[in-house]
């Protein structure tokens, strides 16, 4: 490796360089202002946002935040470029970070609104992220549940290198699977985009659970896994890796752990339930194998550290699992810290940071 992918800490170690797939640029009041046409930044702050909010961060943890990533410039956490490059991405040696914005673009009852602000955003995006920092890159915000919207915010931005994703919430209207969403999968097909599935969103009305709504906070946040599960089954069966075999999917945020239980059960049922679906020419894991991606944080992490190795097996190995830390959020994962088990050099470097740099298309050392 060389002296440019080290850095060194105070106590004179060398951390090796990261690619971090999960970090939050957050916006902060008026900072669409000047992306918005006069007609939609009038209605931005007459009218604001229409949306069924997803789960409520505790009290406790105000934005979900770290305690210690309030910057001292009183913006909020994520929202500071200075800071972030002061605590996270220099003492860490992030080589690139891919920004996934979640403000309220995506989930907004007014489509035309939504595609307003998704595509201030991403200008804001450009012109304050990527342009002033070259190791960040960005998600294309979209508004998701009006996809003819969606494809033509991701044929204006999508060729441009800052955007390496097409970034969805994963609490949304229906499953993604559903053919209203494929016009979305094909634009992102037709750039060379995959599709990142984050944690969290407008939920629409819809629960996470399939039984109603949770009473308290740890139901909704641990649950939220349900959501990833539901989708990964709908992108499945519904046939959408046939209809765009070029198609990627990552899940950000999910958890992986549960995703080779509900292969083999999808498997086990399609080898009985087949003629129902003749949409799908191969069992349901070899889909998920090819075309699914996962990050890190949160890491179900086994009472026997080493059986993660196991999982990573089951999983068909570690080339599609990518580092994420969640900063500045308060379940950040340091990368020096995160695994329990020893990871062999070659299982670390795929995981820190070559699954990415490939699935992202990043440049090389």
């Amino acid at each position: 490796m060389t002296q440019g992918l080290l850095s060194r800490e105070k106590s004179g170690r060398t951390t090796p360089a990261i690619i971090d797939c999960d970090i939050h640029n957050v916006l902060s009041p008026g900072s669409l202002d000047p992306f918005l046409s006069e007609r939609w930044r009038r209605h931005h702050h007459e009218f604001g946002p229409r949306g069924h909010p997803g789960s409520v961060y505790p009290k406790g943890a105000p934005h979900a935040a770290r305690g210690d990533a309030w910057p001292p410039s009183g913006l909020l956490p994520g929202a500071d470029l200075d800071f972030m490059r002061e605590q996270h991405l220099d003492p860490l040696n992030v080589e690139y970070g891919i920004l996934n914005c979640l403000g309220p673009a995506g989930t907004q009852l007014n489509g035309e609104y939504s595609a307003a602000l998704a595509a201030a955003t991403n200008d804001w995006q450009l012109a304050e992220w990527y342009e002033k920092e070259p190791r960040l890159r960005c998600g294309v915000v979209v508004p998701t549940e009006d996809p003819d919207l969606a494809v033509r915010e991701i044929d204006r931005v999508g060729d441009h290198p800052a955007f390496v994703q097409v970034l969805l919430a994963v609490r949304t209207a229906e499953p993604l699977g559903r053919r209203k969403y494929w016009p979305m999968y094909e634009a992102a097909e037709r750039h060379g985009l995959p599709i990142g599935i984050h944690f969290g969103g407008g939920s629409r009305g819809v629960p996470i659970s399939a039984t109603g709504w949770p009473s308290y906070y740890i139901e909704d946040h641990t649950g939220m896994a349900q959501a990833f599960q539901a989708h990964v089954a709908s992108y499945v069966i519904e046939g959408v890796f046939e209809r765009f075999p070029a198609l990627k999917v990552v899940l950000i945020e999910g958890g992986f752990a549960w995703l080779p239980a509900l292969a083999g059960r999808l498997d086990h049922h399609w080898q009985r339930l087949r003629a129902e679906v003749p949409q799908l020419t191969r069992p349901p894991s070899s889909y998920i194998r090819e075309s699914i991606w996962m990050t890190t944080q949160p890491i179900e992490e086994p009472h026997r550290p080493k059986d993660l190795l196991t999982l990573f097996d089951q999983l068909g190995g570690v080339d599609k699992i990518m580092f994420s830390t969640d900063y500045p959020h308060w379940d950040f994962d340091n990368p020096a810290k995160a695994f329990q088990v020893p990871l062999p050099a070659p299982v670390r470097e795929r995981i820190f940071t070559e699954n990415a740099r490939e699935l992202y298309r990043l440049p090389g050392r």
